[in-house]
């Protein structure tokens, strides 16, 4: 594992617009102990590092990496949804944009949108306050929808699926948006509504 650099401390520090006797007053340090912790002539004991990455505005992990993670997702919406799986366990993890997921020791790339064939078609019909959602796909063990999911830009509603099950389902009509069905071997499909 690394250690933390003076390069990363006076980069964070420079990018709040923060001074070295600032930082050093945060820290209850001498603004000189800054100064020899940027210029690398000493580094910062372990049990400060918490409070420095505080005063820094990132993570420990960050602080330690130099690796800070900008929020894009200023104004989450529902439509930006975005859905991760993981290929050992299944498991399915949504999110209201872009982030870093790992499930079962690995990370989890974003699913991106495929384009559909015959057998990935989202078919959509309204019945009454109801959308009945159905696809004409094979549902066994080794191939699958897993799930349908209904977003629009304020409500998620995500129905799991297994195999032997048909992939149908009926959701309540919520809005303008979009429908995603994930197959277990081709990827995630999405149909406006």
């Amino acid at each position: 594992m690394t250690y933390i650099t003076g390069e990363i401390i006076k980069d964070l520090r420079e990018k709040k617009n923060m001074t070295q006797k600032q930082l050093a007053e945060k820290l209850l340090v001498s603004d000189k102990t800054i100064s020899k912790w940027e210029n690398n002539r000493g580094l910062p004991d372990v049990g400060i590092l918490t409070d420095l990455a505080k005063a820094l505005s990132v993570s420990v992990p960050e602080l330690l990496t130099g690796n800070v993670a900008m929020n894009k997702n200023v104004s989450a919406n529902m439509k930006r949804s975005k859905f991760y799986v993981c290929p050992i366990c299944g498991n399915v993890i949504h999110a209201m944009g872009s982030g870093a997921f790992s499930c079962c020791g690995i990370r989890l790339p974003e699913l991106e949108e495929e384009t559909p064939d015959s057998a990935h078609e989202i078919h959509v019909e309204n019945v009454e306050n109801e959308l009945f959602v159905y696809l004409d796909h094979p549902m066994n063990k080794e191939h699958y929808i897993s799930f349908i999911a209904m977003i629009t830009d304020s409500h998620i509603q995500v129905e799991k699926l297994y195999p032997e099950q048909t992939p149908q389902l009926r959701f309540r009509k919520m809005g303008h948006g979009k429908l995603a069905a994930y197959c277990n071997r081709h990827g995630l499909y999405v149909r406006s509504i």
